[in-house]
């Protein structure tokens, strides 16, 4: 219908019209800024573990502003929509886009799962990796929002509560029928993330896939990505400990693995890769259970041994030998004392000068604390033990900074059951958390 209007100024008359559409008015909103704020957590489903899943909690918060200006002159930006009294979608509000399509990504990952149960035999390393790169290609994001979004694409996800109970939305309501609770582009996210962890992680944990140093780091920045560390520490452990698979006779047969042996030490950068996940994703749990599998484990400091320790005690052996050689060619240039004696005397004062200086600057590189922020070496904790477990103190420290507080003077003052575990976790490492004499002002 047409209405006459009468403006107080000289001019023409104005025209509005006005459609009524199921008993309500289309009218212009106000200039109004809407902020949604919403928090979710979820823990992955794994056959080895069950987590309680925390409730979703939005809150929307609405301010106003002055609407004082023309209101012919405010045109709606596309890609904005906002929510009238009674439901109906109108542009002026950030448009939240639909999650990622659940369904076109379960059948994605039920198609690669089928075609790495076709393969006969034992998976080869190849068709393993091909295997989680498909997954890990599994774009699990929300689409942009684009222009083609239009105000009625989001009124089924912005219906107000009047709208719901009274059914103005054009249907009428049936009496007995439940009101589905309407998911959001995060839980639709964080399910399809999910989906897609699973499938990783059924991969891995088949018999007959052998977990190589490629496919362990290819796992791991896939699970970093998706922010699910909940598996990282078993699959940490298989990779040290999972019986290798062989093909004997037409049959599989399963070798049991040493755990402790040196070459199933994981690479220290997957490892970081890890630790960073598990702090990300804010998860104590996962953070211990990946440092336990890594830095703590019995085959990471027999590697580090080989790697870091062989040459350095290579040479500590080889010294005396080098010293005396070059002992009995210094005899041969004097004339004072009998060769025997010289080479006796030129020997005792090289080693003596040589292991003199080896001690205080092997004490001074093991005992060094400036790269320490608040995990410490406890009293008397032997050289040898600290530089055998520098990469674990290393970690406990990271984990420290990042789950207590950020403000240096509030070190010390954090509260709940899970620092305090960690608290003792590091005391029985022999380890000090935040000790007072290396307190800023304290020394």
């Amino acid at each position: 219908m047409l209405r006459r209007l009468y403006s107080p100024r000289p001019g023409p008359l104005i025209y509005q019209a006005c459609e009524v559409v199921n008993g309500r008015q289309w009218v212009r909103a106000a200039n109004r800024t809407s902020t949604a704020l919403h928090t979710s957590k979820r823990s992955l489903k794994t056959p080895w573990s069950t987590r309680l899943n925390s409730p979703v909690s939005g809150r929307f918060f609405t301010t106003s502003q002055s609407c004082l200006r023309d209101k012919r002159s405010q045109e709606p930006q596309s890609g904005q929509v906002s929510q009238s009294r009674f439901g109906k979608a109108s542009p002026s509000a950030t448009y939240h886009p639909p999650g990622p399509d659940a369904a076109a990504v379960a059948s994605a990952v039920d198609r690669v799962l089928k075609a790495f149960d076709g393969l006969s035999g034992i998976p080869s390393e190849q068709n393993t990796l091909t295997a989680l790169r498909a997954i890990a290609q599994i774009d699990v994001r929300p689409p942009p929002v684009t222009a083609d979004h239009r105000p009625e694409d989001a009124a089924p996800e912005t219906r107000g509560p009047a709208s719901q109970l009274l059914g103005l939305d054009g249907q009428a309501s049936k009496a007995g029928d439940a009101v589905r609770p309407q998911r959001t582009p995060s839980q639709r996210s964080q399910d399809v993330a999910d989906k897609v962890s699973d499938a990783a992680y059924d991969i891995l944990t088949r018999p007959t896939v052998v977990i190589t140093s490629r496919i362990l780091e290819v796992y791991v920045k896939l699970q970093a990505r998706l922010g699910k560390p909940e598996s990282l520490p078993q699959i940490l452990r298989l990779y040290a400990s999972k019986p290798t698979p062989k093909l004997v006779s037409g049959s599989i047969q399963y070798v049991e693995r040493n755990p402790n042996k040196a070459d199933n030490a994981v690479d220290p950068a997957v490892a970081q890769t890890a630790l960073d996940a598990a702090i990300e994703a804010k998860d104590l749990e996962a953070a211990i259970g990946i440092l336990e599998n890594t830095y703590s484990a019995k085959a990471f400091l027999r590697s580090k041994l080989m790697k870091k320790g062989f040459l350095p005690g290579l040479a500590v052996t080889g010294t005396p030998v080098a010293i005396y050689y070059a002992a009995t060619q210094l005899a041969q240039l004097q004339h004072s004392l009998e060769p025997k004696i010289a080479t006796g005397v030129a020997f005792a004062g090289a080693i003596c000068y040589v292991g003199f200086t080896a001690t205080i600057g092997m004490v001074a590189n093991f005992t060094a604390n400036d790269q320490m922020k608040r995990v410490t070496w406890a009293l008397g904790t032997p050289l040898r033990h600290r530089w055998l477990y520098e990469e674990e103190r290393a970690a406990l420290d990271k984990i420290a900074c990042s789950f207590g507080f950020s403000e240096e003077h509030r070190y010390g003052e954090e509260e709940g059951e899970d620092f305090m575990w960690l608290r003792e976790y590091i005391l029985s490492r022999s380890m000090i958390l935040d000790a007072v004499d290396l307190m800023p002002g304290m020394n």
